[in-house]
């Protein structure tokens, strides 16, 4: 997080001295003031932080292109095609690099937008590529200025993951729509985890599933999946997640307590999923306490209250407890 405290330009208002005048045989001329013209009419300064220009760095280019092709890859794999049997057959994995990706661009722009809305100086996406089930390990950016207050932190944590999820449900939805329901595949087969959100979809779009049967979801339902999963993950109320920023904007210290209730949760989970240990350490890793704000004091708005509720019920929404088991 930041270390430094973001500057704030601020200008008063001009008085009715700086800006009435005598209303007789004065004119305005080109803006310059001149014997017996009026002064020109100033503009009302910019009230909020002045910020740099952001661009991409030549290593957020090279990411993200190195993550286009791993989703590529991955995606091309997915739909059962070797992308190396033939010079377009990674074209295949279109679809899935498409919606995955959009879904973390989206995710991670509703971070930068409001950051840079609410005067925080942030970077442009940095995007992981990897050689796992996704192609990727996701995308972040990073704060550069001290965020002023509790109503710029909670707005800030809260619009990646809703924007986000608002990419991540039609995915999620033509996904599962396009995708099969047939017999359990025999044998040992990776289990994909449920969330509330992705029972009602399947029920509301196929109806209860027969006994023994499953939907078999494709390529663009796994980027939709993925993406809920990631939305429920980085509101997890840890540190420095997502969650643990609109934790902290709603209930400031005390938020620490939440979060050792949530790893107590995780805990409890690790039994039926290995992976929240992992969680939980880096959790302890990272630590659980939140920087300080410029300004603490200042108290949230009804607006931004309900924000964070929005934030924490997409959390109950889109939450797997176990997101992976092998099916036997």
């Amino acid at each position: 997080m930041p270390s430094e405290e973001s500057r704030h330009l601020r200008s008063p208002l001009p008085s009715m001295d700086d800006t009435r005048g005598d209303t007789g045989d004065r004119s305005r001329a080109g803006g310059v003031e001149a014997p017996g013209l009026t002064p020109p009419v100033r503009p009302v300064p910019h009230l909020g932080p002045r910020l740099s220009p952001v661009r991409p760095s030549r290593l957020q280019i090279a990411l993200f292109l190195l993550t286009v092709v791993s989703t590529l890859l991955v995606g091309a794999l997915h739909e059962g095609v070797d992308p190396f049997a033939a010079p377009f057959a990674w074209l295949h994995g279109l679809p899935f690099a498409i919606a995955l990706l959009s879904i973390l661009f989206v995710h991670e722009m509703g971070h930068y937008v409001t950051a840079r809305r609410y005067g925080v100086e942030v970077t442009l996406p940095y995007f992981i590529p990897a050689p796992t089930l996704l192609g990727t390990f996701g995308a972040f950016i990073r704060v550069r200025s001290a965020i002023a207050d509790r109503r710029a932190l909670v707005a800030i944590g809260a619009a990646g993951p809703i924007a986000g999820f608002l990419v991540a449900v039609p995915a999620t939805w033509i996904g599962i729509a396009t995708s099969q329901v047939g017999p359990v595949p025999a044998g040992a087969t990776l289990e994909l985890g449920d969330s509330l959100l992705m029972k009602a979809l399947v029920r509301l779009i196929h109806g209860p599933l027969p006994a023994g049967q499953e939907l078999l979801l494709n390529a663009v339902g796994l980027a939709g999946w993925a993406g809920v999963l990631v939305t429920a993950l980085n509101l997890l109320p840890l540190g420095q997640l997502d969650g643990g920023h609109v934790a902290y904007a709603l209930w400031g210290r005390r938020s620490r307590l939440v979060a050792v209730a949530a790893i107590g949760v995780m805990l409890v989970l690790a039994r039926q999923w290995p992976g929240w240990i992992a969680w939980c350490v880096l959790a302890v890793i990272f630590g659980l306490r939140h920087p300080p704000l410029v300004d603490p004091e200042r108290p949230l708005g009804r607006w931004h209250q309900v924000l964070g509720v929005i934030a924490f019920m997409l959390l109950i929404l889109c939450f797997t407890p176990v997101p992976l088991r092998i099916h036997e």
